[in-house]
């Protein structure tokens, strides 16, 4: 029960802050950390393809952040 409620938190940050990531670059940021925890927990819950796609998820949303960081400081 734990490990799905976990579950369940990790996901519903994760469109949460997709939903929000136009407002702020830090959107992206944590959205990032949401897919690190879905992550995570797919690896816990023992579906290991689950876990592999959100790390990468979790890679390619950083990626985004710098960008959109770099934009916002006008780099």
């Amino acid at each position: 029960m734990t490990l799905t409620l976990f579950g369940f938190a990790a996901v519903g940050s994760m469109f949460a802050t997709y939903w929000l990531e136009d407002r702020s670059p830090w959107f992206v940021l944590v959205f990032a950390m949401a897919c690190a925890a879905s992550a995570a927990y797919g690896f816990l819950a023992g579906t290991i393809p689950f876990g592999i796609v959100e790390s990468l998820w979790a890679l390619v949303a950083v990626q985004r952040f710098r960008k959109r960081r770099a934009v916002a400081a006008g780099v």
